[in-house]
């Protein structure tokens, strides 16, 4: 009966003691650099983007896979502008406006951005056109967001803060994942009759 107790009383005061050793020894989270705060103002507005021209889908008669892969755009990125707007605002920086991509000029765009020849172009598509020129265009987009991922590790302490290295390597993840259906994709649209 003595060894069971004995072995709670020792779980007990290692228990304890590891508390108590860890609160002493509290590491505090990384900071956050200007590079952060570049990355995630700019992945606002390429996110911005990319919810625009995937909203389109439905009315320039995309395919149902197209119009699919487009609605997962929508809500996904959507999600993710709303966390990088809270992130920028938490730490008091500035936060970009959403609003719609056709009026930027080239200088402001970021990596792999539509330009606005592009906008037009998808703009004026329909149908098998469009599906074409929207997976043309979004494994274009998703490349560029990429390059801003590697660009933030690239920079010197940046991407340490745990949100926004969390966040910038669910990106790279995604869309590298996104890139590869969209590849297959367009091949299979490629081979098919048109």
């Amino acid at each position: 009966m003595k060894t069971p107790l004995l072995a709670v009383i020792a779980a007990a005061a290692c228990g304890t003691a590891t508390r108590q050793g860890a609160s002493e020894h509290v590491v505090a989270p990384a900071s956050y650099t200007a590079a952060d705060v570049h990355f995630m103002a700019g992945m606002i507005a390429h996110h911005a983007q990319a919810v625009l021209i995937a909203g389109w889908a439905p009315s320039r008669a995309a395919s149902a896979a197209v119009r699919a892969l487009c609605e997962r755009i929508v809500v996904g990125q959507r999600d993710e502008i709303v966390l990088m707007q809270r992130w920028l605002r938490d730490r008091h920086e500035t936060v970009p406006e959403v609003h719609s991509m056709p009026g930027m000029d080239h200088a402001t765009l970021m990596p792999g951005m539509l330009t606005v020849a592009q906008l037009a172009q998808l703009d004026s598509s329909r149908g098998p056109d469009f599906d074409r020129l929207f997976l043309t265009f979004m494994i274009q987009h998703h490349q560029g967001a990429i390059t801003m991922v590697n660009q933030l590790f690239g920079s010197q302490g940046a991407g340490e803060e745990e949100i926004v290295y969390r966040f910038a390597s669910d990106v790279y993840a995604d869309q590298t994942t996104e890139i590869d259906r969209m590849t297959r994709m367009l091949d299979v649209l490629r081979r098919s009759p048109m």
